[in-house]
């Protein structure tokens, strides 16, 4: 679950869930998106990028208000 602060949806914290998003992506699946990206001949940092993006909607969010 993460927690949020309703009043708090700057960019910033977008960034931060994002950028926390990607850490969970790298640890959950960093091994088999390495193959395919060996395999396919596809950039490793946008890969991450496309997978933490949809990673996020996996998340139940919290509002603090």
């Amino acid at each position: 679950m993460v927690y949020l602060n309703f009043t708090d949806l700057s960019e910033e914290a977008q960034n931060r869930l994002l950028e926390n998003s990607k850490k969970d992506v790298e640890r959950k699946f960093g091994e088999s998106l390495r193959k395919y990206i060996k395999e396919n001949h596809t950039c490793f940092e946008t890969m991450v990028e496309e997978e933490a993006i949809r990673n996020l909607y996996s998340y139940t969010f919290s509002f603090n208000p």
